[in-house]
């Protein structure tokens, strides 16, 4: 069992928050609680999957990035861009000059990370054929769902593919490839522009390693809007200085749902959505399910291309991925397009390639002691058949199931269920004044003095 932290790009601000229960409702791995008014993050429960920024109705949940002048801490700066940045603007807005725009903006080179598919993608075969005896082999290129993984499914830790992603691979690349022209590795900065939260955490603290090849990351979201505005001050002058590579069209769309399992032999899956990734793995538990060779899991609908830090819709986004991937390959196939040099460096890679074994971090383990864990598994069933199975979340808790393991874990106390509550007011067992105090330590105080209460 893996111990410490996570590190969480997620971050609750508190000055904002309303203590609405949007998030606590939300959460695949029931990682808030309502105390206080405020949310409160549970850190070993939280995947980074950003379902919770996604439905906060006062923008109260962030999402930490580096500094974007970080980048001229480094002679050498290196933005790392995933096709779903391209995918992003309009098709009439050249790819040559998005280029552009984030060199005049301060890069010296810009490079696609999806060109690291030309490596990742023979491992992979290799990787299962070497693996028949573990199925399904499940990706390992949503940081978001190998974390869920641990926390939730940890029996399928062992299925996870233990080959870095494309970014890690092409961060590898493009830092011994700047080092063999001459330059200092201190010269070299290499950021990432990432569509969600997940792979900020994922290069901040990366499972299975010690450090991640990536000096920073920089919100998609944000750098849209910068890049946008170059362009849109009406120059149309490409930078001649880079040579732009061209991504293979299996890397345009590797991204997207479907962008690996269908390069791949046998019973291959694909599922996006995180709730739906949760029920697919809870029928695998199961046993509902058999036979299948390797499973895509992506935490975000139409996978990166619906990160929670994108700006374009990401049906468009989808469209214009697949679009430019048909192009690429009639021109690349003509000999049209310059192509990649990555492959000259498979095996410099090859020796990076792989991540240490993934430990799971079960966020069911009610105890260290086994005969422990096992009585407060038993008092937790107890417990929820006195709680009403209504799931309202007006204890702070998103079910009642959760609140059973709270009050186990004696984070909580069964006064809080709302309606054990009202039973112990009308046996005498509360007076008013205590039955109100229960009611601030959960909801906070300000929502018991608000004016048009008091005219009640």
């Amino acid at each position: 069992m893996e111990h410490g932290q996570f590190f969480h790009a997620l971050k609750i601000r508190t000055d904002l928050c309303i203590g609405c229960t949007h998030c606590i409702q939300s959460c695949p791995t029931e990682a808030l609680r309502v105390h206080q008014g405020k949310a409160v993050l549970a850190e070993n429960r939280c995947v980074d999957c950003g379902e919770c920024f996604r439905v906060c109705p006062v923008f109260a949940i962030n999402i930490e990035q580096d500094d974007f002048d970080k980048i001229f801490q480094f002679k050498i700066r290196v933005a790392l861009v995933p096709t779903v940045f391209i995918g992003q603007f309009p098709e009439d807005i050249s790819t040559d000059r998005i280029y552009s725009a984030l060199m005049r903006l301060g890069f010296t080179h810009v490079y696609e990370v999806e060109h690291g598919v030309e490596v990742l993608l023979p491992e992979m075969e290799k990787y299962l054929k070497d693996r028949q005896g573990v199925k399904p082999v499940m990706s390992s290129f949503c940081p978001a769902i190998v974390r869920l993984i641990q926390v939730k499914f940890p029996a399928f830790t062992d299925h996870i593919m233990l080959l870095k992603p494309p970014v890690d691979i092409s961060a590898i690349y493009n830092r011994q490839r700047l080092i063999d022209e001459g330059n200092s590795p201190d010269d070299i900065g290499l950021f990432y522009v990432t569509p969600c939260a997940a792979k900020i955490a994922a290069v901040k603290s990366p499972v299975g390693e010690k450090f991640s090849e990536v000096n920073g990351v920089i919100n998609m979201n944000f750098l849209y809007n910068k890049v946008l505005s170059v362009i849109k001050q009406g120059s149309k002058e490409v930078n001649e200085s880079f040579a732009r590579q061209s991504v293979q069209d299996k890397g345009i769309v590797w991204s997207l749902t479907r962008g690996e399992s269908r390069n791949l032999q046998g019973r291959c899956l694909a599922i996006d959505g995180i709730h739906n990734v949760m029920e697919f793995l809870e029928k695998l538990e199961n046993q509902d399910v058999t036979d299948i060779d390797f499973l895509e899991l992506r935490a975000c609908d139409e996978s990166c291309a619906g990160g929670v830090l994108t700006s374009g819709n990401r049906f468009l986004t989808v469209e214009r991925l697949h679009n430019r991937a048909e192009i690429a390959s009639k021109r690349i196939m003509k000999g049209l397009e310059k192509p990649s040099s990555i492959s000259r460096y498979h095996q410099q890679i090859q020796k990076k390639l792989f991540v240490g074994k993934i430990k799971p971090r079960s966020m069911m383990k009610l105890d260290d002691d086994m005969a422990m864990a096992m009585k407060k598994m038993q008092q937790v069933h107890e417990l929820l058949l006195y709680l009403p199975q209504v799931d309202c979340g007006t204890c702070g808790s998103p079910n009642c199931a959760a609140l059973a393991e709270d009050i186990v874990q004696g984070k909580a106390t069964i006064s809080k269920c709302v309606f054990v509550h009202k039973l112990l007011e009308e046996r005498g067992v509360f007076s008013a004044d205590e039955s109100v105090k229960v009611l601030e330590e959960i909801w906070g105080k300000e929502k018991f003095n608000r004016r048009w209460l008091l005219n009640l």
